[in-house]
């Protein structure tokens, strides 16, 4: 949980915990966008957030890469305004995705209810009303950066070859498979309520006889269902005790030297798509499938087409992206405190101007009623 919000809350605002007098500033106004603003506390909390995410990606070098980031927060702030106002000229509410992306979440933690996973976000610190609030912008920029910037981002063939041919050491790999799993596990499963009234006591050698029969006989059935034709990764999703149910079994990818040798003889042996019988783990029983089983070398471009088209994809989106919101730059209302820099400012920008006489050709700057210095 602490991960999922890490990710997402990179701008939730802190409320001052005491009584406001007449005269007091709520806020330090930094930034205007529109009608919307940017303020210090949204700017610290970036700032720490990319500390964060620093940390976790380079420990050794978290700082020198916290540093060589920090100068873009108030640009991706600002960024973010600018797609959400987009995002709300464009009718895009998120608010299906939103529910959706709430339920794939608390499927992932292996949750009952909404409820439960907002107990789970609280435990954290966190409001989980400002976690929803930042993933549903976060649904709505991805969207907007959809629909207005990637729907364009066209890649050919020679486009493909050239870019194959240029990357192509990079694409050098070892022999690996990806698996997939269904895990029926042994392990004693006990009902809350059971556990808080009956004493903890160890199980007798029947009862622990008859639980894994049980799930032997549990494991068969579903190889069953799976060999008469049903769907790997439904049946996964529906059956499996294991950590990866809910991504349909997905396990990922293992080279050569990483499982234990019984299963890695058994299961670099099988062919794409084939399912192993049912194998017994000290987890309980388990039914491998092979989703793809990659040879060590340089793989040809129909091979991994896929992989290059997305690494092209991501090349050409950035600079696309970049484009696209200086573009937007160009159209908005965008003034900012002194000492504070926008990296992804359009030299074709203009400051809005205030005036007290009705000018059509003066940008008219809306306001939000908030206090605050500025």
């Amino acid at each position: 949980m602490p991960r999922v919000c890490s990710r997402l809350l990179l701008f939730c605002a802190v409320v001052a915990p005491f009584p406001l007098r007449a005269d007091t500033v709520v806020e330090e106004i930094i930034a205007r966008v529109n009608n919307q603003i940017v303020t210090r506390t949204e700017y610290q909390h970036s700032e720490e957030q990319l500390k964060q995410e620093a940390q976790q990606q380079d420990p050794a070098n978290a700082d020198k890469l916290a540093s060589a980031r920090q100068k873009d927060v108030l640009r991706d702030l600002i960024d973010q305004q600018l797609l959400l106002e987009k995002g709300k000229e464009l009718g895009i509410t998120a608010d299906t995705e939103l529910v959706k992306k709430l339920d794939e979440m608390r499927k992932d933690m292996k949750l009952d209810s909404m409820e439960e996973l907002e107990k789970a976000a609280q435990a954290q610190g966190v409001s989980f009303e400002d976690f929803k609030q930042n993933l549903r912008n976060q649904i709505i920029t991805q969207q907007v950066i959809g629909k207005e910037v990637s729907s364009r981002l066209q890649v050919n063939k020679s486009d493909e070859v050239k870019f194959y041919n240029e990357h192509k050491k990079e694409m050098e790999q070892p022999e690996q498979i990806r698996l997939s799993e269904i895990l029926i596990s042994t392990d004693k499963k006990e009902s809350a309520e059971k556990k808080e009234n009956t004493p903890d006591k160890t199980a007798s050698p029947g009862e622990e006889t008859q639980r894994i029969a049980a799930a032997q006989a549990k494991a068969d059935e579903l190889l069953a269902q799976i060999r008469k034709g049903a769907v790997f990764a439904d049946v996964a999703k529906k059956s499996s005790d294991g950590p990866t149910a809910a991504q349909g079994g997905d396990l990922g990818y293992f080279k050569r030297g990483t499982l234990a040798k019984e299963l890695e003889d058994k299961t670099f042996a099988m062919k794409v798509g084939e399912v192993s019988d049912v194998i017994r783990t000290k987890q309980g029983f388990v039914i491998l499938k092979v989703d793809e089983h990659q040879k060590a070398g340089i793989p040809s471009l129909q091979e991994i087409e896929p992989r290059v088209q997305d690494a092209m994809y991501m090349e050409k989106l950035q600079p696309a992206l970049r484009a696209y919101l200086r573009k937007l730059r160009e159209e908005a209302y965008i003034d900012i405190k002194p000492g504070y820099v926008d990296t992804g400012a359009s030299p074709n920008q203009t400051k809005p101007i205030e005036t007290t006489t009705k000018d059509v050709t003066a940008k008219q700057l809306k306001k939000k009623k908030k206090l605050g210095i500025f």
